[in-house]
C-alpha cells in the first residue's frame, strides 16, 4: 500500500474507534458494574438502620429487669418483705439466745449438784436458845456463810484454841467481804452451859459469835444431825466435875444451810480463809452475789 492510501485510511479508522467508544452498549455494562456495589451498600445501611435497638426496654427483658432493680433501689430496700424477714430473724435470734441461756443455767445447776456429790449429809432441823435467851433454828443460818463449832465452856484448852482460830479467820473475812460469815458456838454440855454461862463465854472471843444451848435431848439430836460425837452423861448435874470428850472441828456451811467443808486442829487460819474465799468466789460466779 502506498503512503497516500495509508493517509486516507487513518481518519476512517479513528472515526470508527470513536464511535465504538461512544456506543452505549460499550459504556453501560461498565457503568452498571460500577454502580451495583453502591446500591448494595445503600441497601445494607437501610437494613442496619431498621434493626431493633438493643436498649429498647420493650424488646430487651434483661435491660428491663435491670431498670426495675434500679427503680427499687431508688425507692429503698425496706420493703414489706424485707420488714417481715427482719422481724422473723429478730424473733429467731431472741429464742435462740434465750435457749442458750437456759442451757448454760442448767449446766451450772448440774455442776453445783456434781460438786456436792460425795459430801456427807451434815445438818438438819434444830431449835436451840442463844446466849441472849432468843430462839435459834436452822433457818437462821440461811442467807449467810456459817462456821459452826461444837464444844463446852469448861474445856481447858482445845475449845478456846479452836474458837480463837475461827474468830481470827472471821476477822480476816470481815475485812475483805464484810460480815457475811457468821461464827456459831454450840454447847455439848447442857447441864453446866446455861444461857448466862454461854453469854460470858462467847464474849471472850468474837463480838458476833452466837452461843447456843438447850436441853440434853435437843442437843443430842442436833449433834447427831451434824455428826458430832460427845460423851456428856445424860444425867449430869450442874455441879458435877467431869470432862467431855467430843469431835474437834468446825463446820463450814453455805448460805442455803448446806455443808461445804470441815476444819480440824491441823487447819490453820490461812487454810480456813482461803477455803472460804474460794467457795465465795464460786458462789458469786454461779449466783451473781456473794451470799
Amino acid at each position: 500500500m502506498s503512503a497516500r492510501s495509508l493517509l486516507a485510511a487513518l481518519p476512517r479508522a479513528s472515526a470508527s474507534s470513536s464511535r465504538r467508544c461512544l456506543n452505549p452498549r460499550n459504556v453501560l455494562p461498565s457503568t452498571s458494574a460500577y454502580l451495583r456495589p453502591v446500591s448494595t451498600r445503600l441497601s445494607s445501611r437501610r437494613a442496619y438502620s431498621q434493626q431493633p435497638d438493643p436498649k429498647d426496654p420493650k424488646l430487651n427483658p434483661i435491660h428491663q429487669t435491670s431498670s426495675g432493680e434500679r427503680d427499687r433501689a431508688a425507692i429503698g430496700v425496706f420493703t414489706p418483705t424485707a420488714a417481715a424477714l427482719f422481724v422473723l430473724t429478730g424473733t429467731a435470734l431472741f429464742f435462740y439466745f434465750r435457749n442458750e441461756k437456759e442451757k448454760l443455767q442448767e449446766q451450772r445447776r448440774k455442776e453445783r449438784e456434781d460438786s456436792v456429790v460425795g459430801r456427807p449429809q451434815v445438818g438438819g432441823p434444830f431449835t436451840l436458845t442463844t446466849h441472849k435467851g432468843e430462839p435459834f433454828t436452822e433457818k437462821d443460818l440461811l442467807g449467810k456463810w456459817s462456821l459452826i463449832y461444837f464444844g463446852f465452856t469448861n474445856c481447858p484448852d482445845i475449845c478456846p484454841e479452836e474458837l480463837d482460830k475461827m474468830s481470827d479467820a472471821v476477822d480476816k473475812l470481815d475485812a475483805e467481804y464484810g460480815p457475811i460469815v457468821q461464827p456459831i458456838f454450840i454447847s455439848v454440855d447442857p447441864a453446866r452451859d446455861t444461857v448466862p454461862q454461854i453469854s460470858r463465854y462467847v464474849a471472850e472471843f468474837h463480838p458476833r459469835l452466837v452461843g447456843l444451848t438447850g436441853d440434853y435431848a435437843t442437843l443430842k439430836a442436833t449433834c447427831k444431825a451434824y455428826r458430832v460425837y460427845f460423851s456428856t452423861p445424860p444425867d449430869a448435874k450442874p455441879g458435877d466435875d467431869y470432862l467431855v470428850d467430843h469431835s474437834i472441828f468446825f463446820y463450814f456451811m453455805d448460805p442455803e444451810g448446806r455443808f461445804v467443808d470441815a476444819f480440824g486442829k491441823a487447819s490453820t487460819v490461812a487454810d480456813v480463809t482461803e477455803r472460804v474465799k474460794k467457795e465465795i468466789a464460786r458462789w458469786e460466779r454461779e449466783n451473781g452475789r456473794k451470799v
